[in-house]
């Protein structure tokens, strides 16, 4: 059975789709990108982004009574692989190191809302 997952922590979805759903123990976090859900604006320059992106991901874990040790995928999408080495110590600096999700981190043309970032995660319950 599927349940949706919402928390007014993270950005409110701006089209047709969840914060997160989860099912038989598996939740899926839509991608989220760097908008501040106390103001809804966008934070700008890549170290703010990042953490914003992280915080979003961390509130909805959160809600959903999980940690970033749940995770077990994580899938980044970023507009400039000039970007990765700063996003890759403030991702780093969320996790656990003896937790590590598996991984993938893609350049595209183009984000929603112009961003420079969007991460994308899949966590487990214990």
């Amino acid at each position: 059975m599927k349940k949706i997952i919402s928390t007014v922590n993270a950005p409110a979805a701006i089209g047709p789709y969840s914060q997160a759903n989860m099912a038989n123990g598996v939740l899926y976090i839509s991608g989220q990108i760097p908008v501040d859900p106390a103001t809804g604006k966008l934070v700008e320059g890549i170290e703010k982004e990042t953490h914003q992106v992280m915080k979003n991901l961390e509130a909805i874990l959160t809600e959903a009574g999980m940690t970033f040790k749940n995770v077990v995928k994580a899938t980044i999408f970023l507009k400039s692989m000039d970007d990765f080495a700063v996003m890759n110590d403030i991702y780093a600096s969320y996790l656990d190191a003896e937790s590590f999700p598996a991984r993938e981190t893609v350049q595209v043309s183009c984000l929603p809302k112009n961003v420079d970032i969007e991460i994308s995660m899949i966590a487990h319950q214990d």
